[in-house]
Parts: C-alpha cells; sequence; structure tokens
C-alpha cells in the first residue's frame, strides 16, 4: 500500500509515519526531511534563499537520498547530514525554499519513484494532493497550535537550542500560514482524506488509531477483490 501523511508543523505525523512504517515493515519518506537538506545546501553553499533561480539552480545539481537505518538517514551528495537539518537556521528557511516550483518538481520526480511500487508511508505536506493523489490511505494530522508549539519546544531543548513559547508560536503560525497559502503545492487536506487531530492524543494513540485505518482499508480492498 501507499500511505500518505499529511499535516501541520508539530502535528506528530512525522514520528507517527515513522513509526507506522516501522510496525508494517514499510518504507519511510520523510519529504520535509529531503526540503530541509535543500535548505541546508543553500546554507552551505552562501546562496541567498531568496534568489529562486541560485536555488533552483543548485537544487538541479544536488543528489539527496534517504536511507533506513535504525531510522532514517539523510544524505546530501552522499554525506549523512540527518543531524545537521533540524537546526533552527535550516528551519527558518526550510518554508521559503520549497516554495519554489523548481525545488518541488525536482524532490517530487524523486519522491515519487521511491514510492512507486509501494510499501511505503510518505509524509509531508503535498503527499495526499499532488505527489501521490491515489494513495491508498490518506490521513490529515492537525492539532492546536499552543500544543504543537510546546512539542517543538520540547524536542529543541533535547537538542540543547532554546527558543521562548511565544517565539515558537509565531514561528508556527508564520510556517502554517506560508505553507498554506503559497502558490505552488500548498498544504491542503485531500478530499478523501481523513482527518485525524492528535491535540489530545499520544504518540502510541496516534499510531494505533493510524494503523487501525490502515487495516480497516485493507479489509476493504481484499472484500472487493473476493
Amino acid at each position: 500500500m501507499i500511505i500518505a501523511i499529511d499535516g501541520t508543523a508539530g502535528s506528530g505525523k512525522s514520528t507517527t509515519a515513522k513509526l507506522v512504517a516501522r510496525r508494517l515493515h514499510y518504507l519511510h519518506i520523510d519529504t520535509g526531511a529531503m526540503y530541509r537538506a535543500v535548505a541546508l545546501a543553500v546554507l552551505q553553499s552562501n546562496i541567498d534563499p531568496e534568489d529562486r533561480s541560485a536555488v533552483e539552480e543548485l537544487t538541479r545539481n544536488l543528489k539527496i537520498r534517504l536511507r533506513q537505518s535504525n531510522g532514517i538517514e539523510v544524505l546530501l551528495n552522499d554525506a549523512n547530514i540527518t543531524d545537521l537539518i533540524r537546526n533552527s537556521e535550516v528551519t527558518a528557511i526550510a518554508s521559503k525554499v520549497s516554495s519554489y516550483g523548481g525545488v518541488r518538481d525536482k524532490l517530487a520526480d524523486e519522491q515519487r519513484e521511491m514510492g512507486k511500487n509501494g510499501g511505503v508511508v510518505l509524509e509531508g505536506r503535498d503527499i495526499g494532493t499532488v505527489i501521490f493523489p491515489d494513495a491508498d490511505v490518506k490521513l490529515f494530522f492537525t492539532a492546536d497550535i499552543e500544543e504543537r508549539a510546546r512539542r517543538r519546544l520540547h524536542e529543541m531543548a533535547d537538542r540543547g537550542e532554546e527558543v521562548d513559547y511565544d517565539t515558537m508560536i509565531a514561528d508556527l503560525a508564520f510556517r502554517d500560514h506560508a505553507d498554506s497559502t503559497r502558490k505552488i503545492s500548498p498544504l491542503k487536506k485531500a478530499d478523501d482524506a481523513i482527518t485525524i487531530d492528535t491535540t489530545d492524543l499520544s504518540i502510541d494513540e496516534q499510531v494505533e488509531l493510524a494503523l487501525s485505518i490502515v487495516s480497516d482499508k485493507k479489509k476493504l480492498q481484499q472484500s472487493v477483490k473476493e
């Protein structure tokens, strides 16, 4: 099956996608990590992230791969950058570079290639609407911005980074607006996606709910075949 999980930043989709893929023995494709890899390359190349043509030209020559290990490892031109793409500098420009058509076209082609044979859980912003509109299961994750801010602050604290609560709320609100209003592949719930509000759900509850939806879809597909 092809499982598409879209949603807002901090809604739990990445962790849930990873654990669902592990339970199903599927490949987890973190598309957001691929855009973060481009953002890191932009920073390393000292390119102005506002310079669309320069960013798109750089992206055309990048080799970005995801490798399954204990978790997903992100490789940029064969260098492991998994631990480098979660810092605040990369986060600050990831939304900008991901809005450029040339960047999205290049990475969309790679995402479709990785997922075309099924057995995958893809998560991002436009999986169920653009990358795999015919995915077997489409989920859309959301949560209150206050809860998402608390989760992000906790993640950053684990990495030794500190950001105050009000700044995180403002950053998430900006990211939500940028993702949902961009002209190319905006964050949007597919018409046939199932919404999961994770505000009051633990990670275990999110995973079990997602797996139950997948199980129901498998049973439905099997009954149709029979």
